[in-house]
């Protein structure tokens, strides 16, 4: 009868080389197999001819870019400004040409390196516990625990409220102040240069408009004639920061729609002029200028926020962060046939700002 040997099986613990390894295997990689595909070698990898043929391409790709950047050097001093070359300038023509291709040709040559001669192999790195082990925390509150205690924070109320007094001072108190500096509080939005009588002129030339010369479809950009309104001597009356300022409140598009197409607001039936209507250029969300204008659709766009309105309909908001409709100024035709403003604006003109309720209820106490 034979007795079993079974020194070949072995045990945990007792210097099994198999599992020793796989111990070792277990502690330096977690996962065996993290999912990667096996190498896959580049031509350029296994084929000298391939990797020098690479290497020549980028680098006439970099040599030709070269030559490009002073093509541009030469022809930024060498082409006339008012030559032409198919109908373009041929200065913007040969700068843009040869910095575009260059730029061009240096990306490309780079990308070609990177991705066949530049080195080429996996890199994998094991994630570790980002929290700490329990003895390190416990350590660190051991640490801060005796901070406090030193500090006496707790033992000294006096101390400690008066600190945390002057540190909530300083973190309300000064911040709250400097808005001051950011500049003077909102008031007298409500008023304009805009009065019964003013001419609307075009922004540009200054110019008063007919309504015959507006188009159905069309957009005018257009100010009250107070800011080209000169002195005796020629100089504007209302100028430098006074005109921008006024500006900046009082700019208007004019547009002109089918009278069929518009729904007047309450009270507005006769603030047009033949489908003539004149809007505030000044965005009721944060003071915008506006002028994106759909024929078809009779919306005006902003083209910082999207806040849409719908100028056909009293200048309602369709679409944005804008709380309020652009305001409307009524229009009028004087006795030679110009477009007059009949009155100020009856709405604010301004970004939303926390005292525009008292402002526009002045505005309406004036009307009454």
């Amino acid at each position: 009868m034979t007795t079993p040997d079974n020194s070949s099986q072995g045990s945990p613990g007792h210097g099994e080389p198999g599992i020793s390894a796989d111990l070792e295997r277990t502690t330096l990689e977690p996962i065996d197999d993290p999912g990667v595909q096996s190498h896959q070698w580049r031509p350029t990898d296994v084929d000298a001819k391939l990797e020098r043929r690479a290497e020549l391409q980028v680098s006439g790709m970099f040599g030709v870019a070269t030559i490009l950047l002073l093509l541009f050097c030469v022809a930024y001093f060498a082409v006339e400004p008012e030559q032409t070359f198919l109908g373009w300038s041929a200065l913007n023509f040969a700068l843009g040409a040869s910095l575009g291709g260059a730029l061009l040709l240096i990306g490309a040559g780079i990308i070609k390196w990177a991705k066949q001669l530049m080195g080429d192999h996996e890199i994998i790195e094991p994630r570790h516990p980002v929290r700490s082990s329990d003895e390190d925390r416990a350590d660190v509150m051991v640490d801060v625990n005796a901070g406090l205690d030193e500090s006496g924070f707790g033992r000294r109320p006096l101390i400690r409220n008066s600190l945390l007094g002057a540190i909530g001072v300083l973190s309300l108190g000064p911040p709250i102040v400097m808005l001051r500096d950011l500049g003077p509080l909102p008031k007298h939005q409500s008023l304009t240069v805009w009065e019964k009588g003013m001419r609307v002129v075009n922004d540009v030339s200054g110019a008063p408009i007919k309504p015959s010369e507006i188009e159905v479809g069309q957009l005018i950009n257009a100010e009250p004639f107070a800011l080209f309104e000169e002195d005796e001597e020629g100089h504007r009356i209302i100028h430098g920061t006074e005109a921008l300022q006024a500006k900046s409140k009082a700019a208007v598009i004019l547009v002109r729609m089918r009278p069929q197409d518009i729904t007047p607001g309450e009270g507005r039936e006769n603030w047009g002029i033949d489908g003539i209507l004149c809007y505030s250029k000044i965005c009721t969300h944060v003071g915008c200028p506006i002028s994106l204008w759909e024929q078809q659709t009779h919306n005006v766009l902003c083209p910082c926020h999207q806040s849409t309105f719908d100028l056909s309909d009293a200048g309602r908001v369709i679409f944005g962060p804008a709380a309020r409709p652009l305001p409307q100024l009524p229009l009028g035709v004087d006795s030679e046939g110009y477009l007059i403003a009949m009155s100020d604006f009856q709405d604010v003109i301004a970004p939303s700002y926390p005292e525009l309720s008292r402002d526009q209820k002045k505005l309406d106490d004036r009307y009454e």
